[in-house]
C-alpha cells in the first residue's frame, strides 16, 4: 500500500492568516526600497521593515515634499537662466556665525 500527496482539493490554501496580498507585497517592497534610496543612507533595510505603518508613511510624505521642492526649484532655476537672470538665491552663513561679525 503505497501513499500519495493530498490533492489540493482537499486543502484550503488560500491565506488564513493576516499578512500581504501577493499584489501589494511588490509595492511594499518598493516602498521600503524607496525609502532606503531617497533617505540617502540614513536607514537600513531591516530598520525600515520594522518601522511602525504611521513612521513609515510620515517619511514617504516627507521624503516625496522634499522632492517635489527640488524639483519646483530646479525648474524655476532653469526658467531664470533661459530667460538671461541669474538665479537670486546666495550662500548665507547660518544664524550663529551672522551674530559673531
Amino acid at each position: 500500500m503505497t501513499k500519495e500527496a493530498p490533492s489540493k482539493l482537499g486543502f484550503n490554501l488560500e491565506q488564513t492568516f493576516f499578512g500581504f496580498k501577493p499584489e501589494d507585497r511588490v509595492a511594499f517592497h518598493d516602498n521600503i526600497f524607496n525609502l532606503i534610496w531617497h533617505g540617502e543612507g540614513r536607514w537600513d533595510w531591516d530598520t525600515i521593515y520594522e518601522m511602525p505603518i504611521f513612521l513609515r508613511r510620515h517619511w514617504t510624505k516627507r521624503i516625496n515634499k522634499i522632492i517635489e521642492e527640488r524639483t519646483e526649484y530646479q525648474n524655476r532655476v532653469a526658467e531664470e537662466r533661459k530667460r538671461g537672470k541669474k538665479s537670486k538665491s546666495t550662500i548665507t552663513p547660518p544664524m550663529a556665525l551672522k551674530s559673531r561679525s
